[in-house]
C-alpha cells in the first residue's frame, strides 16, 4: 500500500517558477516508478514526468527543459520543479506511482496567470 500526498502549488504569474512536492507513505516507495500527472479542466490527464527507482527521467515534450524531477527516496519523496511556467500549464497536478498497481494522491492545483 502507498499513500501519496502532493504540496506546493499555487497561483504563480507566467514566466514564474514552483515546486512541487509528493510525499509518499509505504515500503515499496523507494522501488517504485514516480510520476506527476495534470489535468486541466476539460481535458484528459497526461503525464508530465516520470522517474524511475534507478534514477531515469522521462517527459512530455510540452515541459522538456522547462521542468525536473527528482526523487530523494531517503526521505520517500519526489518534487517537480518547475520552471518557465506558461499560462497553458494550469492543471491539477497529481503524483502517481507505479508498482503492479497504480496508486494517485489526491492532487495539487496549480495556476498560472499570463
Amino acid at each position: 500500500q502507498v499513500q501519496l500526498v502532493e504540496s506546493g502549488g499555487g497561483l504563480v504569474q507566467a514566466g514564474g517558477s514552483l515546486r512541487l512536492s509528493c510525499a509518499a507513505s509505504g515500503r515499496i516507495f523507494s522501488i517504485a516508478t514516480i510520476n506527476w500527472y495534470r489535468q486541466a479542466p476539460g481535458k484528459q490527464r497526461g503525464l508530465v514526468a516520470g522517474i524511475t527507482s534507478g534514477g531515469i527521467t522521462n517527459y512530455a515534450e510540452s515541459v522538456k527543459g522547462r521542468f525536473t524531477i527528482s526523487r530523494d527516496n531517503a526521505k520517500n519523496t519526489v518534487y517537480l520543479q518547475m520552471n518557465s511556467l506558461k499560462p497553458e500549464d494550469t492543471a491539477v497536478y497529481y503524483c502517481n506511482a507505479k508498482y503492479g498497481l497504480d496508486y494517485w494522491g489526491q492532487g495539487t492545483q496549480v495556476t498560472v496567470s499570463s
